[in-house]
């Protein structure tokens, strides 16, 4: 009996932080991190002109989320569809923080070929967040 207990507790607990972890943070509160990290607010312009320019790789961030981000997506070289990424047309967008941190670094190398600066992670928030649906 004891080991039923143990288990059912067990359970209980990864369902609680399991919902808790899938939902830790929002745009703006990351956009906040960022911009703290940066020493500078997010500039929703400066993330416009970031997230359709290239950068010495043949993608943008635009390439396969679309200009503007608020509709479905395709991947450029795969096709696979991509969920709207503006938080305006896809409430999960940005509401966990290592899913989020996981995307930038792998985007963010493969449009720049390097990590995202913290300051270009807060001024890309910033657009995403001032896009309306």
């Amino acid at each position: 009996m004891k080991t039923n207990n143990n288990l059912l507790i067990a359970l209980i607990l990864m369902a609680i932080f399991g919902i808790a972890n899938a939902g830790d943070t929002t745009a703006v509160k990351q956009m906040q991190y960022w911009s703290d990290k940066a020493g500078s607010s997010g500039n929703s312009e400066k993330g416009r002109v970031f997230f359709t320019s290239t950068h010495g790789k043949e993608w943008s961030c635009s390439s396969c989320h679309g200009n503007p981000p608020i509709n479905q997506g395709k991947h450029a070289s795969t096709n696979k569809p991509i969920d709207p990424l503006a938080p305006s047309s896809n409430p999960d967008a940005f509401i966990d923080q290592a899913k989020s941190d996981k995307w930038f670094r792998r985007n963010c190398n493969d449009v720049l070929g390097r990590e995202c600066q913290p300051q270009e992670k807060a001024d890309v928030l910033a657009y995403l967040i001032s896009l309306k649906k």
